[in-house]
């Protein structure tokens, strides 16, 4: 079996920065994705507007162009597929990662299961892990969170056209959705267990979503919880006691994790914020070799690492692996 220098976990930002600086560096890598190309910013919404420059988007040194101050996500699709183009990236797509295993020999093992359920695996003197964490919601753990009608995701919201939609969270995902599903005609409850909406929602976002809130448009459960959801309603508890809502759709907008279970089977120890315990000066964790890059990094404080700051990562992290030969 072939030995590669690297192996970079995940098709996002981070992981095409490392594999651009890689090939640079005639590195021997392969990207391993489970998905799509960028398939957290495939699972956005279709009308998602990034928070975001253009610039402040771009990896190895390609230009983003677009004529808007902040980029939508079919411009952010289309330009990094023209940085994979443009660099010819090595990239196996439908490739679930299913463990890393470093041997005696120095040597990591990535054991993949592809699309149709055959397994593989890989070998490298190196890994990044740049798996973000848009693929694990944070689960609240209420009776009734795997009911047909619950989504962690929000897509459009043509479909809860004359709904009645509870939407459970306070941050930018949660006043988005709540203000398009109100726009489309949909009954909007907001519900969130602390007393505000999230100081982080955008700048532009938050007066929409509270004056909504204040005519009565959308209606709003502060300083309150889901203790149950059933086929047909969400049961709350609040300031005011107990409340049953009726509700033909709800959404857990409640946040994201990286894959923590993959990590720490692979060695990695984290901190007390859940968070892969390693070295920010070279991303490199407690195992030698292997780094993480972008989201992962971030633990429960998923609100530090954007594409921003996380498209450095992999740069400074193939530097440290071609230096060591």
């Amino acid at each position: 079996m072939s030995v590669r220098d690297v192996i970079i976990i995940g098709a996002g930002p981070s992981g095409l920065s490392a594999a651009i600086a890689a090939k640079q560096r005639n590195l021997d890598y392969l990207v391993l994705e489970q998905g799509v190309l960028v398939n957290s910013i495939y699972r956005f919404p279709p009308q998602m507007v990034f928070f975001t420059t253009p610039e402040l988007l771009e990896i190895g040194g390609l230009p983003f162009v677009s004529p808007f101050d902040k980029p939508t996500r079919a411009e952010a699709l289309k330009y990094y597929r023209k940085v994979v183009d443009a660099f010819d990236l090595r990239i196996a797509y439908g490739q679930k990662v299913l463990s890393v295993t470093k041997g005696g020999d120095g040597l990591f093992a990535v054991e993949t299961m592809a699309t149709p359920g055959e397994r593989g695996t890989q070998q490298a003197r190196a890994v990044v892990m740049a798996i973000g964490y848009y693929d694990h919601p944070v689960r609240c753990g209420m009776p009734g969170e795997d009911l047909p009608h619950v989504h962690h995701y929000y897509g459009e919201p043509h479909r809860h056209f004359r709904q009645r939609v509870v939407i459970v969270g306070g941050g930018n995902s949660a006043a988005e959705s709540a203000l398009e599903m109100f726009r489309a005609g949909a009954h909007v409850t907001v519900v969130h267990r602390a007393p505000a909406l999230k100081s982080t929602i955008k700048y532009w976002v938050r007066p929409d979503i509270e004056n909504r809130i204040k005519d009565g448009s959308i209606d709003a459960r502060f300083g309150t919880c889901v203790t149950k959801i059933t086929l047909t309603t969400v049961l709350l508890d609040g300031p005011n006691g107990q409340e049953e809502l009726p509700a033909d759709a709800v959404y857990l907008l409640t946040g994201y994790r990286a894959d923590t279970d993959l990590l720490t089977r692979a060695g990695v120890a984290l901190n007390e914020r859940d968070a892969p315990v390693h070295d920010p000066a070279t991303f490199e964790t407690n195992v030698p070799g292997l780094f993480v890059a972008g989201g992962a990094i971030a633990g429960i404080d998923t609100g530090t690492i954007f594409i921003e700051n996380g498209r450095f990562h992999g740069e400074k992290i193939i530097e440290v692996i071609a230096r060591r030969g």
